[in-house]
């Protein structure tokens, strides 16, 4: 039974979740335990593949994303040759008992696309030699920037089965983007997004931000409709945050900010109507997907499941009792800093840095990613997975969901309302164990 008291909060925007815990509730893994006995009972026929490229060729005002800016001469090559060297060790870790199978994949950042062609194609022959992963054959998706989306690169990602490109806009107005320390030209974008268009990639997506310093409903739209008239498959519309050790960061003043939230809220609120009315579903608080879009099969990413393999020195990899991965920052000298001792790796064979997943912390991540879908929470398979109903093991919660108009349901499904959608990044934390909480506000920042 869970009886952790709900958090009161009084911002809507607390803590983007994607992945329950968060790294910054990692820490150094005690014996560095064997892959190879993390996986042994783990099944294998059905798991994500993920690999993470830290480079960009700017590091924009909000990211706080593991990734550095440019690469010195042959880091790019030393870094794939670490990758490669990660590979080879997590799949001899898995064991070749012919079930391993993997059903998603995807490369992400950083910024794949900061690779050169002939990087790209190395980088999807590690994932099919090395790994097994039959690239053609399960949905993949690759981000890019505007930028890096060259037509030899695109050319590249289409031929080796890339289903899905992600395309950060992030604002088709020069001066927001300016203003999010994100400088590019519309023009540029627009032609990224006619390249992106004649590869021939089936999915679109369009990640947009609302909440950049001097946008208007007006400016929002604008960008809004810019995008669709691209009728790319996906929208991701995300709440500008400030983060420490950021680019914008560094700028601002503490404190919560009632009037930003609001205005947040409004654009937000606008955005999502606007999607809705020109035919796209809302899966999340954040993901919108035109209606007659191709199926894609398993959710791109799939980070709410087990079974993840990340390799690359900023992935995340998941089993039912542990998640892993290397160390994180936030700062640009200390992700260099650790970029080089990946690089420098030739013992791969163990986890270093995470956080175990007792049945406590299994089933509220299990309920925070599930009612941060719009399909919400399916409370049968909760029981089959727990055994017990969430109203037995997050009573005080639900009820402070549903008292604040923000969770509905019966005993089939319990779903978050839209305005509970809207307020996806506070129900998220309110979820986190106080283990969790108290890891993530003791992590030195660096």
């Amino acid at each position: 039974m869970t009886t952790a008291e709900p958090v009161t909060r009084t911002s809507p925007y607390q803590h983007y979740v994607y992945a329950y815990p968060h790294k910054t509730a990692y820490r150094p893994l005690p014996g560095r335990p064997l892959l190879a006995e993390l996986w042994a009972a783990e099944p294998k026929d059905a798991l994500s593949l993920y690999l993470h490229i830290p480079f960009c060729e700017v590091r924009c005002g909000f990211c706080n994303l593991f990734t550095r800016v440019g690469a010195p001469d042959g880091l790019t090559g030393a870094y794939l040759d670490a990758l490669e060297r990660q590979a080879t060790a997590v799949r001899e870790a898995l064991g070749d008992t012919g079930g391993v199978r993997f059903a998603t994949a995807a490369f992400g950042g950083g910024t794949p696309t900061f690779l050169t062609a002939a990087e790209l194609e190395r980088l999807c022959d590690i994932a099919e030699h090395r790994m097994g992963a039959d690239l053609r054959a399960v949905p993949l998706s690759v981000e890019a920037s505007p930028a890096t989306a060259t037509a030899d690169r695109l050319a590249v990602l289409a031929e080796r089965g890339a289903t899905r490109l992600s395309l950060g806009v992030q604002s088709f107005d020069e001066t927001e983007a300016r203003a999010a320390v994100r400088p590019q030209r519309r023009a540029d974008v627009e032609s990224a997004l006619a390249r992106v268009r004649d590869a021939r990639i089936p999915v679109l997506n369009v990640d947009l931000i609302y909440g950049i310093d001097g946008q208007t409903e007006r400016s929002w739209r604008k960008s809004l409709d810019a995008a669709l008239a691209w009728r790319p498959e996906e929208l991701y519309l995300y709440p500008l945050y400030v983060r420490p050790l950021t680019g914008l960061g560094r700028r601002a003043t503490t404190g919560s900010d009632p009037a930003w939230d609001a205005q947040r809220l409004s654009l937000y609120r606008s955005g999502r109507d606007h999607l809705l009315a020109h035919g796209y579903t809302q899966q999340s608080m954040r993901m919108f997907r035109r209606a007659d879009a191709p199926a894609q099969g398993a959710d791109d990413y799939a980070c709410q499941t087990d079974g993840m393999i990340g390799l690359g020195c900023g992935a995340r990899s998941y089993t039912a009792a542990l998640h892993y991965s290397f160390d994180y920052a936030v700062g640009m000298h200390e992700i260099r800093g650790i970029v080089d001792d990946y690089v420098s790796t030739t013992d791969f064979a163990h986890a270093e840095v995470g956080h175990p997943m007792s049945r406590d912390e299994s089933r509220r991540r299990h309920l925070l990613q599930s009612l941060l879908q719009a399909t919400g929470l399916d409370v049968d398979d909760y029981r089959a997975r727990f055994g017990s109903a969430p109203a037995e093991d997050f009573g005080p919660q639900l009820t402070a969901f549903a008292d604040r108009g923000w969770l509905t349901g019966d005993s089939a499904r319990l779903r978050l309302t839209p305005e509970g959608l809207a307020h996806s990044d506070a129900v998220g934390p309110e979820l986190f164990s106080p283990a969790v909480r108290a890891a993530m506000a003791a992590y030195e920042r660096k």
